[in-house]
């Protein structure tokens, strides 16, 4: 996709972009806070329903807490960081202003509005980048490097944690599972064909089973696990990956082979293996991402993570509740 520069000026080098942020609760004051970091970027402002939060939120960044209209007129880009239900007419109000826009996941509280969103763009020649962070996460990265000749067969995800102190509207397999998918999507060629899904606790705990080409994917979510966890599991015919989001490490595991050993006159039977860990340029994923968001911007170019992902994913989220079961096995969501 080639675009041509907007009210961002995009070819214009030598002045900082004007960056804003819509919604700061606690994922958007990150986006604030790294906005003010990055260079090149000048953090114009930040807007909220909850004045008092978006004053708070601008003092501790230096910069100003203003209406939506004088924010989105000061503006080159800015995050959307609303609540999904409000995404699409968010993401309109930017693009009615020619701003750029980055969404949190998902793009939308529909497909329907998703596709809406990435036709807008296109028609008003405007960058829609959208929030799946863990593409930035250096583990993934690596992984994805590792995985490239192996035979694969199964992906395993834990996107576990207890209960969180701020407000979520969102099922857990829209607000954490979509991340499991996403990455799945970006690291294999095939579509995801769901099989079965199941949650409970009120949708606070959720699992989900598909394929994709020869591979079994099993995915489980929960607000409910008293340890956060964020891990992925790769097995292949030729090795074992595991990927730590939280720790942005890769372990590879080859070669298990059983072993005998004799202790005072007993044998004993166990496994040795060779684990590898290959090098992980760590680095905060959110900088990475609105870095990235930065670069297409000035550039005019297609984002690393389209709305045609974002869409894509989102597809993929709603088959899975149409299939969420409760433990009884009576359907709750078609």
């Amino acid at each position: 996709m080639t675009m041509t520069a907007t009210t961002t000026q995009a070819n214009d080098h030598d002045r900082p972009l004007r960056a804003g942020v819509l919604g700061v609760g606690s994922m958007g004051e990150n986006h604030a806070r790294v906005y003010s970091e990055l260079q090149g970027v000048d953090l114009v402002g930040v807007t909220d329903l909850d004045s008092e939060l978006a004053e708070g939120v601008a003092r501790r960044y230096g910069t100003t807490a203003l209406p939506k209209a004088d924010l989105l007129a000061a503006c080159d880009l800015v995050s959307v960081a609303v609540p999904t239900g409000a995404h699409h007419d968010a993401v309109t109000d930017c693009f009615d202003a020619g701003v750029n826009v980055l969404v949190e996941k998902p793009v939308a509280e529909t497909v329907e509005q998703g596709r809406a969103l990435e036709r807008q763009a296109a028609e008003r020649d405007l960058v829609l980048q959208v929030g799946h962070v863990e593409r930035f996460n250096p583990a993934v990265e690596t992984l994805e490097a590792v995985i490239a000749d192996l035979d694969v067969i199964a992906v395993e995800a834990e996107r576990l944690g207890p209960p969180v102190d701020r407000t979520v509207t969102d099922p857990v397999v829209n607000d954490l599972m979509i991340h499991d998918v996403d990455v799945v999507r970006s690291l294999f060629d095939g579509e995801l064909t769901v099989l079965s899904a199941m949650s409970t606790d009120d949708g606070q705990y959720a699992t989900a089973t598909m394929t994709c080409d020869d591979a079994i994917v099993s995915l489980r979510a929960s607000r409910r696990t008293q340890k956060k966890v964020r891990r992925l599991t790769v097995t292949a015919q030729e090795c074992l990956v595991e990927v730590d989001y939280l720790q942005q490490s890769v372990l590879i595991h080859r070669d298990s082979y059983p072993e005998y050993v004799t202790d005072e006159g007993r044998n004993r039977h166990r496994h040795e293996s060779v684990v590898e860990r290959p090098r992980v340029d760590n680095g905060e994923p959110l900088k990475r991402e609105l870095e990235a968001f930065v670069t297409a911007v000035r550039a005019g170019s297609e984002p690393p993570v389209t709305a045609g992902d974002g869409i894509a994913a989102l597809e993929t989220i709603e088959r899975i509740n149409r299939y969420v079961a409760d433990v009884d096995g009576e359907l709750v969501a078609r």
